[in-house]
């Protein structure tokens, strides 16, 4: 019985890694060979001309530069403030408290839908705007839930002790409460940043720059796009003339791609998985 559960354990594992290894080996093929078929775990002509193309793209360079920018800032101003909304909430002399938390609840159930939220943004002079990434995003409702359970988790005699040793809300908030919240921020962190890489849709709305547009906005035109010729008109001429020797295809691009996209935001996983169960947990099992 043991044996069999590892077995299926194992081939459930395969069948969701073999596609993302997979895309990894063509992006590392020549592309004449790879679409001739049969390329399954190692590479069969191995070449770095799929990358050579990519990172010689000056408009993916750029989006890759905004999507980290919006990932790092979007990431941190979300945490902080959703952290300091939830901290305000837990506080049974916070006057209204009730009513602010069914307002803020309400909103996770009920929106004002695309085309007010667009007016709104627009009014607000976000459009064509870096902070359309930011401002917008700066509160989760879940995760100001999540936030709250974990901070009324902690002993309340931690903060009785800073009260008495002269500290204000500002004071424990940033001394004593942050400090302990290690494994609650790096989970919601990690969420939030994932969101903020992963988001493509937003851009397409609000954004018409095109040296504003992040990385998954970009991967998504050239799949959509001629990608050899979009990626040529982009191209240093160096680069371009040195390619134009070579045999791509648009499946080893894409893949190419695809994977420069994906890997970094895999990377960041392995530092902050150790918090996951505890800081996922926390918000189903106290309230």
């Amino acid at each position: 019985m043991v044996v069999s559960i590892y077995v299926f354990l194992i081939l459930l594992s395969f069948s969701a890694l073999y596609p993302f290894w997979n895309g990894l080996v063509i992006s590392f093929n020549e592309g004449l060979d790879t679409s001739k078929g049969g390329i399954t775990f190692w590479p069969r002509a191995f070449t770095l001309d799929n990358y050579e193309v990519v990172f010689g793209d000056n408009n993916l360079m750029n989006a890759f530069f905004i999507s980290i920018s919006r990932t790092v800032i979007g990431t941190v101003t979300a945490i902080f403030m959703t952290a300091l909304l939830a901290y305000g909430l837990t506080k049974n002399h916070l006057m209204g408290k009730k009513y602010y938390t069914i307002y803020f609840i309400f909103t996770m159930y009920f929106g004002g839908g695309l085309v007010p939220t667009f007016l709104l943004v627009r009014s607000l002079g976000l459009m064509d705007n870096f902070l359309v990434f930011i401002i917008p995003a700066l509160i989760s409702v879940w995760n100001m839930i999540v936030f709250r359970t974990f901070f009324k988790s902690l002993p309340a005699g931690l903060e009785e002790s800073a009260q008495i040793d002269g500290s204000g809300n500002w004071g424990t908030f940033f001394r004593i409460v942050l400090p302990l919240s290690g494994p609650i921020i790096a989970t919601l962190g990690l969420f939030t940043a994932v969101a903020h890489w992963n988001d493509w849709f937003m851009p397409t709305i609000y954004i018409f720059n095109e040296k504003l547009m992040p990385v998954q906005t970009v991967l998504r035109r050239i799949l959509n796009a001629n990608l050899i010729q979009e990626m040529n008109n982009t191209l240093s001429p160096e680069i371009a003339e040195r390619l134009a020797k070579k045999s791509l295809t648009s499946k080893a691009l894409i893949n190419a791609t695809i994977m420069v996209v994906t890997l970094p935001i895999m990377l960041v996983y392995p530092f902050v998985q150790k918090y996951f169960v505890k800081g996922v947990l926390v918000g189903s099992l106290k309230e």
